[in-house]
């Protein structure tokens, strides 16, 4: 495990595409701006890691408290580097004081072909 608050799934043998998730957050009360400003601030210093093909953060339009979140990376080595970053981890220490709950991570295996 790379994160306390993750359990990453090992890519199926016959997998050739990058690994993939998508999450989402749901603020607590009165916790949306926070929450919003401390995933945009992942973005910049995400996007510079060696391995990260997309990293992408998004409010709901409906419902202004739900954020969801999609990350493409090069292999599930690249996700493991990154979740041990001190800025994930100090996000992931201070998550709970923002989220009503945890945050509901889903493993995608790409089924499409993938093109850069």
């Amino acid at each position: 495990m790379s994160s306390p608050a993750f359990t990453l799934p090992e890519p199926d043998t016959d997998e050739a595409g990058p690994y993939a998730l998508t999450g989402q957050a749901r603020a607590k009360a009165g916790k949306a701006e926070a929450l919003e400003a401390a995933l945009i601030a992942l973005v910049e210093p995400t996007r510079r890691e060696e391995g990260v093909l997309q990293y992408h953060v998004h409010r709901d339009r409906a419902d202004a408290d739900l954020f969801v979140f999609y990350e493409v990376w090069a292999s599930i080595a690249h996700l493991e580097a990154h979740l041990l970053q001190p800025y994930v981890q100090d996000f992931l220490a201070q998550r709970h004081t923002l989220l009503a709950g945890d945050m509901d991570v889903r493993w995608l295996r790409m089924a499409s072909p993938y093109q850069a």
